[in-house]
């Protein structure tokens, strides 16, 4: 039984971008950007922050809308529309990239659905926190079974489509993340002694914009947070209308990926230095993501006034944002099997199955994880080059006079558009590959940064990279076959 044409578009622009929201929103707003803010000068890296978004992010986002609504292809048949299907492969590779990032993030996705299943049974209080954390990763089989819970649910979404599952999903997800943040962020700064952690977040020191680490944070906070180069918006972009706005969608989505990590500080950072000492409170920032969210976030929420209700909202955030994007994730991959013919509801049960059996390893060992989460983490800068690339190839100025200022646009780009693309994003991507593949040479693994078995090794990322490019220009002219009837 086909189905119905309003299956097939968004039926509004909320409804588009209430769902772009949800992929822009992720774990990474949540629990990574009050870590890196706090690690690199507060407000001071702010200003290099936005700036990013406006040169790296929307310039993507702007991209990936534009290819998305022309070609009406996944990943992989969007590339081999636009320019050829000799380059069917980069589209794929895109494609992979965030596959394999789909594997583990229902995995992350599951612990924090964990964490708020034992806050609502009590489970967690009072506890040795690390000590819970520890035995949970270890005991193997409730990680599994937690990353099996949040593929199942992502896929029944997804199975009933952009209308009937994933628009609806959006319409509750997204609007009651920002109400619960809002209000976390709200109370917490009503706390005494908040002001200090504000005061850190808002103002600058100009002297920090001279160390070049903050500008390479900020640009790779801005790539890995706001979806762009995911190829997660080209996706949803197939599901456009014809007449919809690329320019005021992208910048509404940048914004809006911004604002919510902004709350996510405002909610986290001020309670942190409330309660403890200055260097201790940037001691605890740096533990690394599952340090922070699963081990000393709860000990801090303990200390204060409302913590019991607001540490299960900062859980019940982190689902939500997890699962906006993971349902994101789902659909990506279902459109490239969707364009080689398999019918819907048969992509997204195969996806889901794939899903969990390939998301095994990172749920049974976090050393796998970690190696999966560096390595295509790092793809994604590949993935935005990729997009650029098939721009040039396409050519900068008709992309932007065809794809972007098209019908239904009420802004549209200037020339300066071009130069973007052509001057600036290049040199983003090498200066911010080159500083992660420095990192892992200096400081991440020394004697081993060139062994592709190391977890954070520039080796790993070579190996893989290679082997998946490898065998996707091996199939890409079936591919050429399947996607481009």
């Amino acid at each position: 039984m086909k189905e119905s044409r309003e299956s097939e578009f968004f039926s509004s622009r909320l409804a588009l971008v209430l769902a772009v929201l949800g992929i822009a929103i992720g774990t990474g707003n949540i629990w990574r950007f009050p870590r890196i803010i706090a690690q690199n000068g507060g407000g001071s890296f702010i200003i290099p922050w936005i700036i990013f978004l406006f040169t790296w992010s929307i310039p993507l986002i702007i991209i990936e809308f534009s290819i998305g609504k022309r070609t009406r292809k996944g990943t992989a048949g969007a590339f081999g529309k636009l320019i050829g299907k000799r380059y069917l492969w980069m589209g794929a590779f895109v494609g992979f990239c965030t596959m394999a990032i789909m594997f583990y993030y229902s995995v992350v996705m599951g612990w924090c659905l964990k964490y708020l299943v034992a806050l609502g049974s009590s489970d967690l209080h009072p506890i040795n926190y690390e000590y819970y954390w520890n035995s949970f990763i270890e005991s193997r089989y409730e990680p599994l079974f937690f990353h099996l819970l949040c593929m199942v649910i992502a896929v029944a979404i997804t199975y009933r489509g952009i209308a009937g599952g994933i628009e609806k999903a959006n319409y509750v997800l997204i609007p009651s993340l920002f109400l619960i943040m809002i209000f976390a962020a709200a109370k917490v700064l009503n706390f005494p002694g908040s002001k200090e952690g504000l005061k850190f977040l808002i103002i600058p020191h100009l002297e920090d914009l001279l160390h070049y680490r903050i500008w390479l944070e900020a640009l790779s906070q801005s790539a890995w947070s706001t979806g762009a180069g995911w190829g997660l918006i080209l996706t949803y972009a197939v599901y456009v209308r014809r007449k919809e706005d690329i320019v005021v969608n992208s910048v509404l989505a940048g914004i809006g990926d911004s604002l919510a990590s902004i709350l996510a500080a405002l909610s986290i950072i001020p309670i942190v230095f409330t309660t403890l000492p200055h260097e201790q409170a940037l001691e605890v920032m740096a533990s690394g993501n599952t340090g922070l969210t699963f081990i000393w976030i709860p000990q801090v929420f303990e200390k204060i006034a409302g913590g019991n209700i607001l540490l299960p909202l900062f859980f019940l955030t982190l689902c939500f944002a997890a699962l906006s994007s993971l349902i994101a994730m789902v659909e990506l991959v279902s459109r490239i099997l969707m364009d080689t013919g398999v019918e819907r509801r048969k992509s997204v049960l195969m996806v889901g199955i794939l899903g969990f059996l390939f998301g095994i390893p990172s749920a049974i060992e976090i050393a796998f994880l970690n190696n999966q989460d560096w390595t295509w983490g790092l793809g994604l800068l590949l993935n935005g080059i990729f997009l650029t690339y098939a721009v040039i190839k396409f050519g900068t100025s008709r992309f932007r006079k065809e794809l972007i200022n098209s019908e239904g646009n009420n802004i549209n780009l200037g020339r300066w558009f071009e130069y973007v693309i052509v001057l600036v994003i290049p040199i983003e991507f090498i200066c911010v590959l080159g500083w992660w593949f420095w990192q892992s040479a200096t400081v991440f693994d020394p004697q081993g940064w060139w062994n592709p078995f190391h977890t954070t090794s520039i080796g790993t990322c070579i190996l893989q990279w290679g082997g998946v490019i490898a065998v996707l220009l091996l199939l890409n002219r079936w591919m050429g076959k399947r996607m481009l009837k």
